[in-house]
C-alpha cells in the first residue's frame, strides 16, 4: 500500500492559485495530505473549497512553535513565501530533515547553509518557478545536447517576461500584475550585470530602462527587454566559462519601460523617503515628485502623457495611507491602476537565442515558449511558477529525482522528468532554426 505523504505549502498568493489545484488532484488521487499555510485564512479556503485532503491553516510565519509543529510533520515543504522568509523555513527543513521547495533564487542566506543541507539526505531545491525556474531547466537542456554533440557555445541569451495577453492589452503602459506587486515595483533595483561579446558590464538601476533593445518573438509581438540582476552568477551554473556573451533578461513592451524610466528618474519607486499621505490625492503625490526632481507635468510626449494621465496625474482619490515611503504608494497606485480585471488574461513569453561552433560552422537556435492565463485568477504566471513547484514535489516524494543537497534545477536528474511532465500540462517550447 502507498505511504501517505504530507505536504505543506507555506504561501497562498497570487502565485499559488495552479499549484494548489495540482496538490488538490494529486491529494484526491493518491489519498495524500496537503496543509495549506498562510497568515490569511480566508485567502486560502477560497482556493481550497471543500476538500477531505486539504487542510487551510492559519499561520504566523513569525510563531516558532506552531511553524515547528507543521515543518516537522511534514514530507515535504514548498515555499511560496516572501523570499525573505524562507531562511526561516529553511532553517527548520534543515532541524527536522525535511525537503524543501521553492521558487526563489539561492541568496546569501540559503547559500550559508548549503554545507548544513549537503550533509543530509534530502533536497533542497530553489529557483523552481518561472524566472528563475522554467528558464533554467529548458536552457540546460539545450546547452546539454549542443555540448554533448560536440558543440561549443559562444553566445547565451534568455528572454523571460510576464505580460498582459494582447485581448486584454487596453492601457497605455501595456502592463497589468499578475504576481507580487511589491516585486514589480522593485524589479531592477539592484541594476545588472552581465557579458558582452567578451566584456563584463554593468547598468545601474538609474539607467536600467533606458535605450532598451528589441526582440521579436515569432507569431506574438516585438518586446523590449533589459538585463535582470547577475547574469555573471549563472555562466559557471551552466557551465558556459568560455561564452562571449551570457545574458538574462526581462521583456516588457517597449512603452512601458520608457514610462517606467520616468518612474524611476521621478523617484516614485524610492523606499528611502517618508510621505505624509493622509488627505494626499494620487494626484498631488505624483505631481510632488515631478516638482521635487524640477519635471514639467505638461509632459509633450504622447505616449508618456497618456500613461502618467491614466496611472493618476490628475485622479483626486486620497491616498490616506499615513506616513508612507514613495514605493509603497506607488505600489497601491499600480495595484488600483494596472490590476488585471477578471476575465483578463495575462502572458508568459520565454526565449532562448544560442549561438555556437560545432564541425567548424557557426549556428544559432532559438526556443521559445508561451503561455496564456485563462483568467485573472488562474494566471500563466501561477501555472507556470506553481506547476514546475507541484510536478517537482510529487517526483521527489516518488524518489524519481533522486539528489540530495543545495540544488537549483540544473542537472538533467532534475530537469529532465519535470519538462516532460510539464509537456504534459501544455508548457512546452518550440525550437526554431534559421
Amino acid at each position: 500500500m502507498e505511504p501517505v505523504r504530507h505536504i505543506v505549502l507555506l504561501g497562498a498568493g497570487k502565485s499559488a492559485t495552479v499549484l494548489i489545484e495540482f496538490l488538490k488532484d494529486i491529494a484526491t488521487r493518491r489519498k495524500w495530505k496537503v496543509t495549506v499555510a498562510d497568515k490569511d485564512i480566508s485567502v486560502i479556503e477560497k482556493k481550497i473549497g471543500q476538500h477531505s485532503h486539504i487542510r487551510p491553516l492559519a499561520l504566523a510565519i513569525d510563531k516558532e512553535l506552531q511553524r515547528h509543529a507543521l515543518i516537522e510533520s511534514a514530507d515535504l515543504v514548498i515555499s511560496l513565501l516572501p523570499p525573505a522568509l524562507h531562511f526561516l523555513v529553511a532553517q527548520d527543513c534543515v532541524l527536522f530533515r525535511k525537503h524543501l521547495l521553492t521558487a526563489s533564487y539561492v541568496d546569501n542566506d540559503m547559500a550559508g547553509l548549503a554545507k548544513e543541507i549537503n550533509k543530509l539526505d534530502v533536497l533542497f531545491l530553489c529557483e523552481m518557478g518561472l524566472d528563475p525556474g522554467i528558464d533554467h531547466m529548458s536552457a540546460m537542456q539545450m546547452v546539454d545536447r549542443i555540448r554533448n554533440a560536440g558543440g561549443r557555445i559562444q553566445s547565451f541569451v534568455s528572454h523571460c517576461g510576464g505580460l498582459v495577453a494582447p485581448e486584454s492589452d487596453d492601457n497605455p503602459w501595456h502592463y497589468k500584475i499578475s504576481w507580487n506587486p511589491k516585486s514589480v515595483v522593485l524589479a531592477g533595483k539592484a541594476g545588472a550585470t552581465f557579458r558582452e561579446q567578451g566584456a563584463t558590464k554593468t547598468v545601474k538601476y538609474e539607467q536600467l530602462f533606458k535605450n532598451c533593445q528589441t526582440v521579436t518573438v515569432q507569431d506574438v509581438d516585438t518586446f523590449t527587454y533589459y538585463p535582470n540582476r547577475d547574469s555573471l552568477t549563472y555562466i559557471s551554473a551552466y557551465g558556459l566559462q568560455e561564452v562571449q556573451t551570457f545574458i538574462r533578461t526581462t521583456l516588457r513592451h517597449p512603452d512601458f519601460c520608457k514610462a517606467w524610466q520616468l518612474a524611476v528618474d521621478l523617484g516614485l519607486t524610492d523606499e528611502k523617503n517618508t510621505i505624509e499621505t493622509d488627505s494626499m490625492s494620487i494626484g498631488a503625490f505624483i505631481k510632488a515628485h515631478f516638482d521635487r526632481k524640477k519635471i514639467s507635468t505638461d509632459i509633450h510626449d504622447a505616449v508618456l502623457k497618456a500613461q502618467f494621465d491614466f496611472i493618476g496625474l490628475n485622479d483626486e482619490t486620497l491616498i490616506n495611507k499615513g506616513q508612507s515611503c514613495s514605493a509603497d504608494i506607488w505600489q497601491w497606485i499600480l495595484e488600483k491602476k494596472l490590476a488585471l480585471a477578471p476575465a483578463d488574461k495575462d502572458m508568459i513569453v520565454m526565449l532562448h537565442e544560442l549561438e555556437y561552433e560545432i564541425d567548424g560552422k557557426k549556428q544559432s537556435l532559438k526556443s521559445e515558449l508561451v503561455v496564456k492565463g485563462q483568467d485573472s485568477l488562474h494566471t500563466a504566471m501561477a501555472r507556470t511558477v506553481g506547476l514546475p513547484l507541484g510536478i517537482a514535489a510529487v517526483l521527489v516524494l516518488d524518489e524519481k529525482i533522486k539528489q540530495t543537497g543545495l540544488h537549483t534545477p540544473t542537472v538533467p536528474g532534475i530537469y529532465e522528468p519535470v519538462l516532460a511532465e510539464l509537456v504534459k500540462h501544455g508548457i512546452a517550447f518550440r525550437e526554431i532554426e534559421p
